[in-house]
């Protein structure tokens, strides 16, 4: 099990393979609307007008008033000292915290969060984001009293809301007797989508015994929130942070596991969480995912399990949740790591998406810009900023298209391949040509590169953003549904991503036409055509926030190459190069042309062996 930042899913695996297979094959060329929200009327809207700035208590619902003498001889034989609660018919009640950014409800039968609506964000057909489903979830403790193992799902809570100055409060108790009750409160704060959870066990002493832990059993069925079905069940698993560090499950296929000393759990899907803070509870926690059929309307069943240990007597138990979008600013303010599930990178990748892309997207987003221009001025600035660098390469691929003559000499009159590769050696060394020059400065594009890979896809900003013909940035642009699905492209075509791929040919034979390499090395023409295609495959379901930045880039590299052939004459330059070659001292051979030597004599020797 690796940590997260040294995890990525088969595509971005994929996806970084391409990008670095032509950054060196460019070394040696060029080197989602109608919003539809939930306003139920319920018992909470009636409670809210009788609360007061004061904390005031609001009577239990049935409960202790209910007679023990009613519960029938089963259920006492069942529950025992629990039967009460367990007497209660009405199993359909439900109860409702609620804010501007959440509305979480609260089943009287088993006190159990069985829907959350998160009301600043819809699902990509436009329906109401609801992030759990009761009759596809589950948060359950067992535990034992009396010798009968007891579970909080058969029972019915009486509820009791009230309102501590600006935040509510849910209070659901399981009712044995005056004074011994088994307690899960709830609070919320106003702009906050954080819940304060607890599991309290007032007066239980000699009932729930305690040589044997309380068991809690947490699963869920995250449903489809996004378009693309695959990016979204990439990019769900479940998530621990343990150490001051994030990691999580397979993504890809079936996987379990055992943590410990986590400091919360949560179950993620690509742009949304469900997080329970862990700490009051055993140091061993077991973790599993299971992937569901497309059919389904769900992609995962995520589980996980652990145990309170209750040494008798009263006890609180502290378990918040959070049920957030995943955007970085939001999930940061809470203070506890949570930004971790945002999968920016790893490494240097990590630190350029935490430190320079993230503040520069934040800044244009905080100007009012619009996400299409914010885009293209993140593709600028970075070209800008690059321009050196790029210079430098185009410069050197310059001058070994002058030096192409006096190479191609040098091939005509050796046929010793040995002989061959020491004259241009020197030739090159002559004329102050280096030949990785044009492959030294473009290294320094490639954590860039890799970092907005990672960006694009996992910004909640751009989710159900449109631009031109683009509904929503965070998935694919699809202008044609095909109706059947073609392997390695898909069923859509995203024109994005067709833009990218011709500007990248265009592009990439524009480099050719600067550097001479397809008289040097005529297969690359073949890979100026066949890198493009599985881009144009591979980039086909991916955001179209990324293939339009990407066709960005192109455009601009294309400007810059025009404006660096304008400014390079190639008669003065080679007549500097010359200058330079018969004012060139006699040296002994470098280092480097030494150990090129070597390798080459090497080869042949070997061939020779064969």
């Amino acid at each position: 099990m690796l940590q997260q930042e040294n995890k990525t899913d088969y595509n971005s695996f994929i996806g970084f393979a391409l990008i670095g297979l032509v950054l060196f094959w460019l070394f040696n060329e060029q080197a989602k609307v109608e919003e539809v929200m939930l306003q139920k009327a319920s018992e909470v809207a009636q409670t809210k007008e009788e609360m007061t700035s004061n904390a005031k208590d609001v009577s239990y619902v049935s409960g202790l008033n209910d007679s023990s003498s009613h519960v029938s001889s089963d259920l006492k034989e069942a529950y025992g000292a629990f039967s009460l609660a367990a007497s209660n018919e009405d199993l359909s009640e439900k109860f409702y915290l609620e804010n501007d950014l959440i509305k979480v409800e609260v089943a009287a039968k088993g006190a159990r969060v069985t829907s959350v609506y998160l009301k600043d964000y819809q699902t990509h057909d436009s329906l109401p984001l609801n992030l759990l489903r009761e009759d596809s979830s589950r948060f359950n403790f067992t535990f034992w009293a009396q010798n009968r193992r007891l579970q909080t799902s058969y029972f019915v809570f009486d509820a009791s809301q009230t309102q501590l100055g600006d935040k509510q409060q849910l209070s659901m108790r399981m009712n044995v007797s005056e004074g011994k009750y088994l307690e899960f409160s709830y609070a919320l704060a106003p702009n906050s989508y954080k819940v304060e959870y607890a599991l309290n066990l007032v007066g239980l002493d000699g009932l729930i015994q305690t040589n044997t832990p309380i068991e809690l059993d947490w699963s869920a069925a995250i449903p489809r929130q996004e378009l693309s079905r695959d990016n979204e069940a990439m990019n769900t698993s479940a998530y621990y942070y343990a150490d001051g560090e994030v990691d999580y499950l397979s993504s890809m296929s079936n996987d379990s596991e055992r943590v410990l000393d986590t400091e919360w759990v949560a179950f993620k899907s690509q742009y949304f969480s469900t997080v329970l803070k862990t700490q009051d509870l055993s140091n061993e926690i077991a973790l599993s995912t299971i992937d569901l059929p497309d059919s389904e309307g769900f992609l995962k069943t995520l589980n996980a399990t652990a145990n309170l240990n209750y040494i008798g007597g009263n006890h609180s138990y502290s378990m918040d949740w959070y049920f957030v979008p995943n955007h970085v600013k939001t999930l940061k303010s809470y203070g506890i790591g949570l930004e971790e599930l945002v999968p920016l990178g790893w490494s240097i990748i990590g630190w350029i998406n935490k430190y320079v892309v993230i503040n520069i997207f934040n800044t244009f987003e905080a100007w009012g810009w619009g996400y299409g221009l914010i885009i293209f001025m993140m593709a600028l600035l970075i070209k800008i900023a690059l321009f050196p660098f790029t210079y430098k390469s185009y410069s050197s691929m310059a001058k070994m298209r002058v030096l192409k003559p006096q190479v191609d000499a040098i091939n005509e009159k050796y046929e010793d391949q040995m002989k061959r590769q020491q004259e241009m050696m020197a030739l090159y060394k002559q004329t102050g040509v280096n030949p990785l020059g044009g492959c030294v400065p473009m290294l320094f594009q490639m954590p860039i590169l890799f970092a907005l890979f990672r960006f694009f896809p996992a910004s909640i900003e751009l989710r159900q953003q449109g631009f031109l013909w683009a509904t929503d940035l965070s998935t694919y642009d699809s202008i044609l549904d095909l109706g059947f699905n073609i392997p390695f492209y898909g069923d859509h075509v995203s024109l994005f991503t067709l833009l990218m791929t011709a500007t990248t040919v265009l592009q990439m034979k524009y480099s050719n036409s600067m550097s001479g390499s397809n008289a040097q090395m005529p297969q690359m023409k073949y890979m100026m055509y066949f890198m493009p295609v599985i881009f144009l495959g591979v980039m086909n379901s991916y955001a179209a926030a990324l293939s339009y930045y990407y066709f960005l880039a192109n455009l601009i590299t294309f400007g810059q190459q025009k404006l660096i052939g304008s400014m390079i004459d190639d008669s003065v330059l080679l007549a500097k190069m010359e200058e330079k070659k018969q004012n060139a001292p006699v040296k002994g051979k470098s280092k480097f042309q030494a150990r090129l030597e070597k390798m080459m004599k090497d080869q042949q020797e070997a061939q020779k062996r064969k």
